[in-house]
């Protein structure tokens, strides 16, 4: 089931993501628009594309997800294998996305602590600045 999921999100994210799928979406909201006169602009009229929407979007979200889901694993996985590919780099780090937001921002803190610390870090601010 979990392989079934993945391959139609992917596929369906893929698709929507496109021009042509925004383009159908359009002409569908323009088609609606123009039946308006048609039906009276009633609220039968209306009710056909808020249900659209809503169930469109609904859906989306739990595709959306998904794929930020897996996009993110794959970063990460990717990011540990560069820790444990360069020499001097912490091993520590692998993993440090289970904790929790208070231990992040506490790491994070220290690193740029330590990088405010180094005698290089003026250099490389100034250097910066002068890019612009």
């Amino acid at each position: 089931m979990d392989r079934i999921f993945t391959r139609l999100s992917h596929r369906v994210a893929g698709w929507t993501g496109q021009p042509l799928a925004f383009i159908l979406a359009s002409a569908t909201i323009l088609i609606w628009l123009t039946t308006g006169p048609l039906f009276g602009y009633s609220d039968t009229w209306q009710l056909v594309i808020n249900t659209g929407t809503t169930i469109i979007t609904f859906l989306m979200v739990f595709l959306i997800q998904n794929a930020q889901n897996r996009d993110g694993s794959a970063i990460q996985a990717k990011l540990d294998e560069l820790i444990r590919a360069v020499d001097n780099a912490r091993n520590d780090f692998i993993g440090i996305e289970h904790l929790t937001e208070t231990e992040l921002h506490r790491i994070k803190a220290v690193l740029e602590q330590e990088y405010r610390d180094d005698e290089d870090y003026h250099l490389v601010i100034e250097r910066l600045l002068k890019r612009r």
